[in-house]
Formats: structure tokens, C-alpha cells, sequence
């Protein structure tokens, strides 16, 4: 019995010391431009694992994870289609679908990945038709990195964006942001409590610098 106490005690300690570390990586993700997020986990691939971990045990708890929202998207469109996955985490959308999907993110979880800044992405100018952020805009320079996902796209092209709905100040003003990155809301789901699920066409490139309104909050987890 002691040592079944032990055992217990040791796992409850190692458990708390994986959601201290995660608090710390997701702040640093918040608070840093993606070149740096990069760096930190060339630096520390194991870092990349224990975040994702801790992320999927966050998401775990919602009624509905938006990936599986935006593969049901995909699956309603032409599979010739071809999709830049941005933070692409497992793959999970590349792994679903039959289009042709570029998973990017700064670690390979899956071999499907390829590591990438996420505002350098290794593709051709207008070589997608549909990009991607399923919870994954973070980062200070979040301006490049939607530039990015335009520079990618082809005109006319989709772009879709799963974020924590906590995280937007005010969602007209960030969609008011969007049309001087060359983008027009197509459609806005706001239904559930836990994300938002926003559509954007691509009009054309950048209009101006910088973007007001283009501010998401930091996701910030309390401790349990």
C-alpha cells in the first residue's frame, strides 16, 4: 500500500510539473514572433510534445474541436483542391482528406510535417486554394503571417481561421482588419462558446501597413 501511495503521489507531481511547463511554452508561444517560437523548439524539440499534449487535453474538454468542423468543410469541396495547413500539430486534416494538404509547424509530430517559420512557408506564390489556422495564430508578428497566407493563396482562394473565441477584442473590427490584407468575409460562425469559425476570399494583396484591429488576445490557461 505505501508504495501504491508512492507511485500515486510521484505520478500526481510529474503530472503538475507537465501543466506548470505548458502554462510556460503556451505564454512564450503568445509572447514571441513565430521565428523566435521556432528557435525555442530547435532548441527543445521535447518542449514541442509537452505543449501539444497540453494543448489537446485543453481542446479535449470542448464539446467540439474545430479541426473536425474544417475537415467536414474540406470534404464538401473538390478534392483537387490543394490546402496549406499552418500549425498543423498531428495532421489531422491532412490525414482526413483527400486533397493534396502542406502541413506545416515547428516540429514534426507526424512525418507529413514540414518545419517551417510559419510567416516562411516553404511554397510558390498562389500555389493553394485553401489555407488554414485551426487554433493556431500566435505569435506578435501575426500580420506577417496572415501576409503569408496570402502571398500562398491563389486569388479568389479560402481562408479559413478556428480561433479561442475568447481571444478576439472585437471580431468586427479584426474582419475590418482583414480587408486591408487583401481579404472579405465570406462567412463568420459564431455559434459555439469555445471557438470562432471565420471564412475569408483572397481580393488581392495588402493593401496597407500596418492592419488596425488585427489584435487577438493571448490564450492564457490558469492553473488547475
Amino acid at each position: 500500500a505505501p508504495s501504491g501511495r508512492s507511485a500515486a503521489l510521484r505520478a500526481r507531481m510529474e503530472e503538475r510539473l507537465l501543466a506548470a511547463r505548458f502554462r510556460y511554452i503556451n505564454q512564450q508561444l503568445y509572447t514571441s514572433t513565430s521565428q523566435e517560437a521556432a528557435q525555442l523548439f530547435q532548441s527543445d524539440p521535447e518542449a514541442f510534445e509537452i505543449y501539444h499534449r497540453g494543448f489537446a487535453q485543453q481542446v479535449g474538454r470542448w464539446p467540439e474541436n474545430p479541426v473536425h468542423r474544417i475537415v467536414r468543410y474540406l470534404r464538401r469541396r473538390p478534392a483537387s483542391l490543394v490546402v496549406a495547413d499552418f500549425g498543423c500539430g498531428d495532421c489531422k486534416i491532412a490525414s482526413s482528406v483527400k486533397n493534396k494538404v502542406h502541413s506545416f509547424d515547428l516540429v514534426p509530430l507526424s512525418p507529413l510535417v514540414t518545419v517551417c517559420d510559419m510567416a516562411k512557408v516553404p511554397l510558390a506564390a498562389e500555389s493553394v486554394d485553401v489555407a488554414v489556422f485551426c487554433l493556431a495564430l500566435m505569435g506578435t508578428n501575426l500580420q506577417e503571417i496572415l501576409e503569408e497566407a496570402n502571398r500562398v493563396l491563389k486569388q479568389g482562394g479560402t481562408l479559413m481561421v478556428a480561433e479561442v473565441a475568447s481571444r478576439f477584442e472585437d471580431i468586427r473590427a479584426f474582419v475590418n482588419a482583414m480587408t486591408q490584407l487583401g481579404f472579405k468575409s465570406v462567412s463568420k460562425d459564431l455559434s459555439s462558446a469555445f471557438f470562432h469559425l471565420l471564412e475569408f476570399a483572397k481580393t488581392g494583396p495588402p493593401r496597407r501597413r500596418p492592419a488596425p484591429g488585427l489584435r487577438l488576445r493571448p490564450c492564457l490557461y490558469k492553473r488547475r
